[in-house]
């Protein structure tokens, strides 16, 4: 007889149904276990007999076969130990073959039998749901599956003893209530910056229609300073973008005791980062930071000084908002939908362009540091601007002479809602901003007049613009009209967005 536990696989952030088959059949003592299971799969064996053993239980001197089904499905992660347990205790008969049915199990064991938080409860538990399943999981991993929703029914033990004893009706575990991420302190607001007047505009530009954005100025002017306050003016998360973060998040094992948080991420990897770590893949493959930025900011500073072939991996996710990591026997989709904001220095020592000061290399300086990003990888960043120095003037200025986060945002978010609504109205329902939007949208939505035409048409032939930067101009136009609070977008904002396209001569 063979006794089935439903459990799940991980192919980015969509967990696949996996049928965990238990038969322990007479025969020579040993322990088989098929299905394409990884090292750490393999290496269950043992957790699940030293956890039986102290629970009370033992295997039988039988042959026993585990088959993790389909089979040509890699399977990988601790998670298997939970339902390989279950389904071996079920078939010993120390539990009903019957109190299994109905639910999806996963979770790893200690040898004592404590069992251990797994990554990717959530997104098991949303799949259990659909299902029309409950899930059993690890206590510590409860809170998360509850935010599954109060229809699905949840079981989460500290031990497996504790989940015998529940699944046999000697001790009932409390249903787990959802829990929040609280994090301390507010966010750094945009009052604290002083001067840099053109910078705080651009910054306010590119949250209101979600474009990438490029700072280049010398050591200390307050680049850095500047990303930090971007998330204090950028919009709430609406409840999707609050599901696609949260399950990415529990795939990487980034939800601390299954809270999830509100607040949009922002991520600044060192620029030392490999590829793996920046896109994702790795022996496991997991996602990188592109995509742990899904539906916040990827802030990438000192960028010249990632590794060009590191920088120019980023350019399909920036493009196509989702990354695709291929390997030889999977192809995995992770959702990479993020707002870039890189900083720069002008060149290798800092100070090209700064008055009074001269460079020891003398022009080649900047031209060498700058050539480290490559072209294509600056045409998918919509804005570039100068930061030059704080002056004096500006930091004796009084610390509130700058308009609040608070005040930045409510225009942002205005901006945004005006996009909402228009993409709405020309049936696209899934795209937010205007940085979002497809070609053929944006021409449609912009749809300049004669004097705007010819701007564009003379700036394109002047700078050499491709035609992903005719686009992009387009794009940050919109924003600039969204801003003003007006529907036609004219001369002024075409000549604003030129402006922000070809700086330092990058275009």
């Amino acid at each position: 007889m063979v006794t089935r536990v439903a459990t799940v696989a991980f192919q980015g952030i969509e967990a696949v149904p996996v049928d965990v088959q238990v038969q322990i059949a007479p025969g020579v003592p040993k322990f088989l276990m098929v299905g394409l299971p990884d090292k750490a799969v393999k290496e269950s064996s043992e957790r699940v007999h030293a956890a039986l053993i102290a629970s009370g239980l033992g295997l039988p001197p039988k042959r026993i076969t585990i088959n993790l089904a389909p089979a040509d499905l890699p399977k990988e992660g601790s998670h298997y130990d939970l339902p390989i347990a279950l389904g071996l205790m079920a078939a010993m008969g120390a539990i009903p073959q019957d109190a299994l049915d109905g639910f999806l199990v996963l979770g790893e064991l200690g040898l004592d039998g404590q069992l251990a938080s797994v990554s990717g409860v959530l997104p098991a538990a949303i799949a259990a749901q659909s299902r029309d399943l409950g899930i059993i999981c690890p206590a510590p991993s409860g809170p998360e599956a509850a935010w599954a929703g109060e229809g699905i029914d949840i079981i989460a033990a500290e031990s497996l003893l504790a989940l015998v004893n529940h699944l046999t009706g000697r001790q009932l575990a409390a249903r787990p209530l959802p829990r929040k991420y609280l994090p301390n302190g507010a966010l750094p607001d945009l009052s604290e910056v002083r001067g840099q007047q053109v910078a705080r505009r651009a910054l306010e530009v590119a949250a209101a229609g979600g474009h990438n954005m490029l700072m280049i100025g010398p050591p200390g002017a307050g680049k850095s300073m500047l990303a930090a306050r971007l998330p204090s003016i950028l919009p709430p998360l609406n409840p999707r973008e609050l599901l696609d973060i949260s399950m990415i998040q529990s795939i990487a094992g980034e939800l601390a005791g299954g809270a999830i948080s509100d607040r949009r991420p922002f991520r600044a990897p060192h620029h030392s980062a490999s590829m793996a770590a920046l896109v994702g893949g790795g022996l496991r493959v997991r996602p990188g930071e592109v995509s742990l930025a899904h539906n916040g900011v990827l802030f990438l500073d000192e960028l010249p000084e990632f590794a060009p072939q590191v920088l120019d991996s980023l350019r399909q996710p920036l493009e196509s908002g989702e990354t695709v990591i291929a390997r030889a026997n999977a192809r995995v989709n992770y959702p990479s939908r993020v707002q870039l904001i890189a900083a720069m220095n002008p060149c290798k020592c800092g100070m090209a362009g700064t008055p009074g000061h001269t460079c020891k290399r003398g022009a080649a300086c900047a031209g060498d540091y700058q050539a480290r990003v490559s072209g294509p990888f600056l045409d998918r960043i919509d804005i570039r601007i100068d930061v030059p120095a704080v002056t004096a003037a500006d930091m004796i200025a009084p610390s509130n002479a700058g308009e609040s986060s608070n005040i930045v945002a409510q225009r942002v978010h205005a901006a945004r809602e005006r996009q909402r609504e228009r993409f709405l109205e020309h049936g696209a329902p899934d795209v937010f901003t205007n940085a979002a939007a497809g070609p053929t949208l944006i021409e449609k939505l912009v749809n300049p007049d004669r004097e705007s035409q010819a701007l564009l048409l003379q700036a394109a032939e002047r700078f050499n613009l491709s035609a992903r930067a005719y686009h992009r101009v387009l794009k940050v136009a919109r924003t600039l009209a969204d801003l003003a609070g007006v529907d036609r977008v004219a001369r002024p904002h075409i000549a604003e967005a030129l402006s922000y396209r070809v700086n330092m001569g990058l275009a």
